[in-house]
């Protein structure tokens, strides 16, 4: 008898009911999500080789111009020039990574399964990314006081610090904006060879021909920055991003190449099947 008024009551049991008694599980915390991307970015031996790769770079970049820079340049800024060609490569390869594992290594329905929300996995990708952008950077600046100090005693010259607090935030500025390109494109193409390709066409040949354009159409040389975000790139890596028209165009090229193709694609990615 008890038995079947136990099975009764749970057969009558209103749908509300059995709805709060789900939602009394607690959602997983973003900052354990964000944690988690940051493992996975290690986990892989591609995600291991690339953010190491980082540091090595950086120590090979500054050899070669301790040994290769003329004496005359040495200082800080030839340093940290140096140590921006490999960042400006290998960080949105990390971004673009971080986002197409999950289709390329399968593990997209575990991802999606456990927390169901995309929005909030793709977020907490964006922020394991930043992360890994900004201490990549940090860590690379540092090396290239080490290599400043060793630099100039090797070249018997005076120590040079030719780069302030300012610039050094525009040059780490600069590298997030590469690496958001990088996980934008992972997150529209959702493919790790077609993003990497993507990165490299709009970085040296759509780049390239907006630069061949602003030679040769006379008009064109006002319009080219505000369109080309390669361009604005460099300028922060300049530390000459001073005047609200240049801060205006960064956010022009911003909303043309990040902004809405992410909103797009995050539209996309929230709608399509995962396998």
């Amino acid at each position: 008898m008890t038995t079947a008024t136990t099975r009764t009551n749970q057969a009558t049991r209103s749908p509300a009911a059995a709805t709060t008694a789900r939602r009394a599980v607690p959602p997983i915390p973003t900052r354990r999500i964000v944690a988690v991307e940051l493992r996975k970015m290690f986990d892989t031996r591609s995600g291991f080789w690339l953010l190491t790769s980082t540091g090595v770079l950086s120590v090979v970049a500054i050899a070669s111009a301790i040994v290769f820079a003329p004496v005359s340049t040495l200082g800080y800024q030839t340093f940290a020039s140096a140590l921006g060609f490999p960042m400006t490569l290998i960080l949105p390869m990390i971004a673009i990574l971080a986002v197409t594992s999950e289709w390329s290594q399968r593990s997209g329905l575990t991802t999606f399964t456990l927390v169901p929300s995309r929005g909030r996995v793709i977020g907490a990708k964006a922020i394991a990314a930043v992360i890994v952008g900004i201490v990549s950077m940090l860590v690379a600046l540092a090396i290239g006081v080490v290599g400043n100090v060793v630099g100039s005693a090797l070249a018997g010259v005076e120590t040079v610090w030719n780069v302030g607090p300012a610039h050094a935030a525009q040059i780490i500025l600069g590298d997030l904006v590469g690496m958001a390109i990088g996980f934008t494109l992972g997150v529209v193409l959702r493919s790790s060879a077609a993003a990497i390709v993507g990165y490299f066409v709009l970085s040296f040949v759509l780049s390239g021909i907006l630069v061949l354009l602003a030679q040769v159409k006379e008009g064109f040389t006002d319009l080219q920055p505000w369109l080309d975000w390669n361009h604005t790139q460099v300028v922060l890596f300049e530390g000459e991003t001073s005047s609200v028209q240049e801060w205006v165009q960064l956010g022009t090229t911003t909303t043309i190449w990040i902004v809405v193709p992410l909103a797009v694609g995050l539209v996309l990615l929230r709608r399509s099947e995962v396998r």
